[in-house]
C-alpha cells in the first residue's frame, strides 16, 4: 500500500508575511519603548513553546548584565544562576516577569538593542526567532508571527505523524507477507508430517494390540500375586498388632512407674531442702543469740568492772519486781547511738516514710538513691546490721546491688512495706537488740510489742545529718 502524497498542512518552508517597513528598512524604532498594548492581543499562556524557549534564552543572557533596579524580584534569585542554567531552571519566571513587568521588558529589548541587534530583526528567515522579537517589541503583526509558528508546529507534529504511519504500515505490510510465506510453508510441512503421523499411527495400533494380550496375561498374574500379599499383610497386621497392644502396656506400666518415682524423689528433695533451711536458719538464730549473750556478758563485766560488784541498794527492796521487755521512747541522736553500739544490733529502716519525712522534693529514685549512701555511710561507722525496706509497688526497676553494709529489700507485689518490717523483727531470736526506724505509729506499737526498739525517722534523720 503505498503512502498518501498529499500534503498535511501549509509548507513550513513558505515565505513569512512582510512586516510593513518604511524605505525598505524593518519597521523598529530604534529607541522607542514597548508596547504594552500588545498584550491584550498576544496571549503569553498559549504561546508555542518554541517562541517561550526563545523569549527565556534573549531574557536569561540579559538579566545577568541588566542593572539590579531593572531585575524584578522575582528574578534576582534567578540572575544568580549560572548563564547556561538560567533559561532552563528559571524559564516560567522569566516568561512571568516579561508578560507582567513592563519595565523589565523595556529592560530586556534595549539590552539586545545594545548587545544582539539581530535577535529584534522581524525580517529574518527564522520564524520563532521574528515571532519572538515582535512579542518583545510588542508589535501588532506579534498575533500573526505566533499564529504562523503555532500552524508551522502544528503541520509539523502532523507531517510526522503521517510519516510515522506510513512506515509503520510498510513494516505491517512486510511482516504480513512474511507471515504468510511461512504459512504457506507451514502448510506443505503439516500434510507431509500428517501422511507420516498415519503410518506411524498404523504400525503403534498393531504394537498396541500386541501388548494388550501381553498385559491382560501380566495382569492376571498380579492379581494372583496381589491375593496372597494381602494374605500375607493381614496376618502380618494381626501379629503387629498384638505386639504394640503388649508394648503399650508395658510402656504404661513403666510411665506409672517413673512418675511414681519422680514423686518421691521429689518428696525426698523438698524433705531435704525444708531440712536444709530450717537447720540453717536455726543455726543462723542460734548464732544471732550467742552473739548477743556474749555481747550482752561482756557488758555486764564491763558494767561490774566499772560499776562495783555487788548489788545496788534500789536492787534489794522487797516488794516489787523490775519490768521485763518494755521498751522506752528515742527522742534524740545521742540516744539512737547508744542503741547502734549494742552487741549485734540489728538496724530496720522504713525507707519511704523517712525519705518523705527528710526530702520529699525527690524523686523516688533519688530518695532511694540517698538514703541507701548516708546509710552505708552509718554502717561503715557502726557494728551495726542495717536492712533498708522499700514499698515495690511502682518500681519499674529494682536496683541489683547495694553499698556494702546495707541490705535493700523491696516488697513483693500484693505485699506492704510495713508488713515486710514486721516479719523481720519477729524473724529475730529474742533476746537481740533489733531498732526500726519509722514514724507510722500502728508500725511501731507493732513492732514494740514484739521486742523492738522504734524510732522516730526524724531522729534518723538528724543522725545521718551528722555524717
Amino acid at each position: 500500500m503505498a503512502p498518501s502524497s498529499q500534503p498535511v498542512g501549509p509548507d513550513p518552508a513558505g515565505p513569512l508575511p512582510e512586516p510593513s517597513t518604511v524605505d525598505g528598512a524593518p519597521d523598529v524604532p530604534a529607541e522607542s519603548t514597548v508596547d504594552s498594548t500588545v498584550d491584550s492581543a498576544v496571549d503569553w499562556s498559549a504561546l508555542p513553546d518554541p517562541i517561550r524557549a526563545r523569549l527565556a534564552e534573549l531574557a536569561a543572557e540579559a538579566v545577568g548584565a541588566l542593572p539590579k533596579v531593572d531585575v524584578p524580584q522575582q528574578l534576582r534569585a534567578v540572575a544568580r544562576f549560572a548563564p547556561a542554567k538560567r533559561a532552563r531552571l528559571g524559564g516560567g519566571p522569566i516568561i512571568a516577569a516579561l508578560r507582567d513587568v513592563v519595565g523589565f521588558r523595556t529592560a530586556v529589548v534595549q539590552w539586545c538593542r545594545e548587545h544582539r541587534p539581530a535577535a529584534l530583526d522581524l525580517g529574518g528567515d527564522d520564524p520563532v526567532a521574528v515571532a519572538a522579537a515582535a512579542v518583545l517589541l510588542g508589535e501588532d503583526s506579534a498575533v500573526h508571527y505566533v499564529e504562523l509558528v503555532t500552524r508551522r508546529a502544528s503541520d509539523s507534529s502532523l507531517r510526522i505523524a503521517r510519516d510515522t504511519a506510513v512506515t509503520r504500515l510498510s513494516r505491517v505490510e512486510a511482516e504480513l507477507a512474511r507471515v504468510q510465506t511461512l504459512l504457506d510453508e507451514s502448510a506443505g510441512v503439516a500434510d507431509r508430517v500428517r501422511g507420516e503421523s498415519e503410518t506411524e499411527l498404523e504400525r503403534l495400533r498393531k504394537r498396541l494390540r500386541e501388548q494388550g494380550v501381553r498385559l491382560r496375561e501380566a495382569k492376571d498374574t498380579a492379581e494372583a500375586a496381589q491375593a496372597t500379599a494381602d494374605r500375607l499383610r493381614a496376618e502380618v497386621a494381626a501379629e503387629v498388632a498384638a505386639i504394640t497392644e503388649q508394648r503399650d502396656r508395658e510402656r504404661e506400666r513403666a510411665e506409672t512407674e517413673r512418675a511414681r518415682a519422680e514423686r518421691a524423689e521429689g518428696d525426698a528433695e523438698i524433705a531435704r531442702q525444708s531440712a536444709r533451711e530450717a537447720r540453717q536458719a536455726d543455726e543462723v538464730r542460734l548464732a544471732l543469740l550467742v552473739d548477743t549473750i556474749d555481747g550482752a556478758v561482756t557488758g555486764l563485766r564491763r558494767e561490774l568492772v566499772l560499776g562495783g560488784g555487788g548489788p545496788r541498794p534500789a536492787d534489794l527492796v522487797r516488794g516489787a519486781t523490775a519490768a521485763q521487755g518494755v521498751v522506752g521512747r528515742v527522742e534524740d541522736p545521742a540516744a539512737l547511738d547508744r542503741l547502734l553500739a549494742l552487741p549485734s544490733v540489728h538496724l530496720v529502716v522504713d525507707g519511704y516514710n523517712v525519705t518523705k519525712t527528710g526530702y520529699p522534693d525527690l524523686s523516688l529514685a533519688d530518695q532511694r538513691d540517698r538514703l541507701v549512701r548516708q546509710l552505708a555511710a552509718l554502717a561503715a561507722r557502726t557494728a551495726a546490721e542495717v536492712t533498708l525496706v522499700f514499698d515495690g509497688a511502682g518500681v519499674v526497676a529494682v536496683p541489683v546491688a547495694a553499698p556494702r553494709g546495707v541490705r535493700v529489700l523491696f516488697s513483693d507485689p500484693g505485699v506492704l512495706a510495713d508488713d515486710v518490717i514486721k516479719a523481720l523483727v519477729t524473724a529475730e531470736p529474742e533476746g537481740r537488740p533489733v531498732v526500726v526506724v519509722t514514724s507510722d505509729r500502728a508500725v511501731a506499737d507493732a513492732v514494740r510489742r514484739r521486742g523492738a526498739h522504734p524510732v522516730p525517722s526524724a531522729v534518723l534523720l538528724a543522725r545521718l545529718g551528722r555524717i
